[in-house]
């Protein structure tokens, strides 16, 4: 919800280091390449105990994220980047889930449901963007959600940052995403046709 809604307001900066980095040369590929290597960082920071560097590495790859797209959409998209782009992102995510796991195991079952949600969701997502005869800006037809990527962002930084309130983090994540599978099989059924 907030990547569709908000992305016009953080549009401008993203657009300003899209710009720099086409300056010196840096490929939209190599962003989202340095990108994974921070976000990375993130499973690592919070094994070490560096909880707030863990969320700030989260973020800075995030917007990085965006940077990328950017750059591919000014300099001519690139359907290997895509891909590397979204499995990438996934790569971070699961690190993260895994690396809280290891340090909560109390809550592994609820790690296990996260998972399968998130999996659900994105299977549908770029399922419906493969199949999809809609077009945007992106790679692929984008489907909006009361969970996007921002909204992730902000629950796993809620997870590394205050792990005494992890359950009920969970659990409140499970729910948006369950919602965001709901939303996006209702819009499938009446596109896919």
């Amino acid at each position: 919800m907030l990547d569709t809604h908000g992305r016009k307001y953080v549009q401008p900066l993203i657009k300003y280091f899209a710009d720099g980095f086409i300056k010196v040369g840096v490929s939209a590929n190599e962003v989202t390449i340095i990108a994974l290597l921070l976000g990375l960082g993130v499973p690592l920071s919070i094994y070490l105990g560096y909880s707030w560097i863990g969320v700030v590495l989260l973020w800075i790859s995030g917007f990085l994220d965006a940077v990328d797209g950017t750059i591919a959409r000014l300099k001519g998209s690139n359907l290997f980047g895509a891909l590397m782009d979204v499995t990438f992102d996934r790569i971070v995510e699961i690190g993260i889930i895994l690396i809280m796991a290891i340090k909560y195991p109390e809550n592994n079952f609820l790690f296990l449901l996260l998972t399968s949600s998130i999996i659900i969701s994105m299977t549908i997502f770029l399922t419906v963007g493969t199949l999809s005869a809609k077009v945007s800006e992106k790679s692929f037809y984008y489907q909006a959600g009361l969970a996007e990527r921002t909204e992730g962002f902000i629950f796993f930084s809620g997870m590394i940052l205050c792990p005494q309130y992890l359950k009920i983090i969970i659990i409140i994540f499970i729910l948006i995403i369950m919602i965001t599978v709901g939303q996006r099989m209702t819009e499938a059924r009446k596109i896919l046709k």
